[in-house]
Formats: C-alpha cells, structure tokens, sequence
C-alpha cells in the first residue's frame, strides 16, 4: 500500500504517471480527458465527468490494480500514462472537437491507445476523426453502447454536432462506415424510424435491448465479436455512453432510460470485447456527476469500465 491516501492527492487515473502529451512515446495507452457538455440535449454537466472518473477509486494511487478474477495486473503489463485533460473554451463545441481530434491523432500517432473520459457523446466523433487521421479511414471497427442510437440527422436547431448526431457525423465523413459499426443496448422511443431506417440503409448492426433479454447477453456479445471479426478492420474502438446501463444502477447521466444492463454485465462484455479483439481506442461518456447522488456509484461504474478494458487489453496481450 501506498502512503498516500487516496482522498488527499491530485489524481491521475489509479496513479499512473502524469506525462505531457508530447511525451506519450513508449506508452502503450495514453488517458485523456474531454471536459465537453455543450452538446448535451437535456442534463448536462458531463464536462466534470472526467474528474469523478479518476476520483472514483478507493484504492491507493500507487498505479497498480491486480485483477482478482484473471490475477493480472493490467499496469504490469503495458505503460499506461495519463495526459490530462484537453484545453478547451467553454461552449465552442466544434473548435473543442477539433482540439480532441488533433489530441486523439498524437496520442495514435505516438503509438498508444487513447482511452477517453468524457464528456457528452459528442467527444466520439472527434475521437474517432482523431483515429481515422492516423490509421485512416475505414480501418476499424467500432463497438457501441448506449440506450441511444446517436444516430440524428442534427442537434437542436440543426447543429451538425451533439450528443445525439456523432455516430451518422462519423458515418457520412467516412471515418468510421456503417458496415464497421456494431451498437448494443439500444431501447426506449428514439431516434424515429426514418432514422433506423437510415441505420438499416448504411448496414450498421444493431442489438437492441429486447433482443438482449430474448437470447441473452452472451449470444448478443458472440455475434457483435463475429460481425467485428468478418471484416479486414484492424482494431476496434469501444464507446460506452453510461446510459447504457440501467439507471437503478447508474443515475448519474443526462439522458436516463430505464431497462438497461446491468453493471456486472457492462464490466464483463467490455473485458471480453478487449481480450478477443484488438483496441485501438476507448471512451467512456455521459458521466454527470452532479445527477449521481450519495456515493458517486456512476462515476464508481465508469472508472471500473476503464479497469476492466485495460485489464481485457493485458489478457489479450499475455495470451490468456
């Protein structure tokens, strides 16, 4: 155990070291925030989910986090860094999507995985552009989940960007096409069906929530990892917007639709997507600790989210 008590030091993601982003040569993953709300529709105050999601963490900031069930300690296994958060003005939405996108490229560019702590679901367009500038487009997947499609043709007023449009923006510039897209949890009363139909239209898979609960998680899971695998793509980005998970067990987010997953069936999904498929990025989203109430139990759920794609990532790696 460390000497220093988690509750009274300036935190970096478990502790890891905190590094500039010009100094992300030799990590293998690279943490970085993305303080961005002003593309929030309804709750907003994501922009502080960052923060909660480093601070929702009991254990000592000593950068280490054996897993029990694997007994892998992910941090043994790769160099992990956290760069911080990335500088922004407050409510110029696309001039701090662009700033992301160019973070998101160097971290690539340097060689490492960027692992992204939103932040609205905005921040996944510029986190999959950012990708696409180093690996190029059309060359790897992505693994979505969400209560919400984020497939709207605009944002409020027509705004090209929001929390509700990053998939179709990322769809139409061709970064990320829709045959590589694989969206799981989605339920409730949006988007229209002339949206789905649009989905239908660019071939982007979906499972949505009552599909889940007809066949079970585990069939879902083994054909989004068939349709990732019967592609060329290179990798896959995994972006998990918390509402995915029912908001009995994680309230604090700004679009809640009841009927989702469970915790423990999030944290063993995303685990299993990283072990049997290669990451090439990560984001975690729609934090918003001030709707979280006593005990931070979102904000304690994304960190895990985190924990255990790193430690999917380590198994992978050591061949297990």
């Amino acid at each position: 155990m460390s000497d220093v008590w988690r509750f009274a030091q300036f935190n970096t993601f478990a502790g890891v070291d905190s590094v500039e982003l010009q100094a992300v040569d030799g990590a293998d993953v690279a943490i970085i925030g993305a303080p961005i709300d002003w593309g929030a529709s309804y709750r907003a105050g994501a922009r502080f989910g960052p923060k909660a999601i480093r601070e929702a963490d009991y254990l000592s900031p000593n950068g280490h986090r054996p897993h029990l069930p694997t007994g892998i300690d992910p941090f043994e296994e790769m160099r992990i860094v956290d760069v911080g958060d990335v500088r922004i003005a407050p409510g110029y939405l696309e001039e701090g999507l662009e700033v992301l996108a160019q973070s998101v490229a160097a971290i690539a560019e340097a060689g490492a995985v960027p692992i992204v702590l939103g932040g609205d679901h905005s921040i996944t367009f510029a986190n999959g552009t950012g990708l696409a500038r180093t690996l190029g487009d059309d060359t790897f997947g992505l693994v979505h989940f969400d209560a919400h499609a984020d497939t709207g043709e605009s944002a409020a007023f027509g705004a090209l960007h929001g929390h509700g449009t990053p998939m179709r923006r990322l769809v139409e510039s061709g970064a990320v096409p829709g045959h590589r897209f694989v969206q799981i949890g989605l339920r409730g009363y949006w988007p229209s069906p002339d949206v789905v139909e649009w989905m239908r239209q660019n071939s982007m898979k979906t499972f949505m929530m009552s599909e889940i609960v007809d066949r079970g998680l585990d069939a879902v899971v083994d054909d989004a990892v068939a349709a990732c695998t019967a592609t060329d793509a290179e990798g896959i980005f995994i972006s998990v917007d918390i509402d995915v998970v029912d908001p009995g067990m994680a309230p604090g987010t700004g679009t809640p639709e009841p009927g989702g997953l469970l915790s423990r069936e999030l944290l063993d999904t995303v685990r299993r997507l990283a072990r049997e498929l290669p990451v090439v990025g990560a984001d975690v989203v729609e934090v918003s600790p001030p709707y979280d109430g006593p005990g931070a139990v979102t904000a304690f759920l994304a960190n895990r989210v985190v924990l255990e794609i790193l430690n999917g990532m380590a198994e992978r790696r050591v061949g297990c």
